[in-house]
């Protein structure tokens, strides 16, 4: 099923880093928010590029804003 939109094949934490990340948000800023350590922030960052096929936050904010995410 390759209809779906990139953003829907990440779970539901991924998508809810995804967000913060791309409105300018600092891994240390969500992982507080989010109480989680920085650390696991960035393994889910780096999940969310893997499975985007992304190489940085730059692409995911282009990304986001073409598919009316922010």
């Amino acid at each position: 099923d390759h209809d779906k939109p990139t953003h829907e094949y990440l779970s539901d934490r991924e998508y809810q880093v995804f967000t913060m990340i791309v409105q300018g948000r600092s891994l240390t800023s969500i992982a507080e928010n989010l109480s989680l350590s920085v650390k696991t922030i960035g393994t889910h960052r780096t999940h969310i590029l893997k499975k985007m096929k992304m190489k940085n936050n730059a692409q995911m904010i282009q990304y986001a804003i073409h598919n009316k995410i922010i």
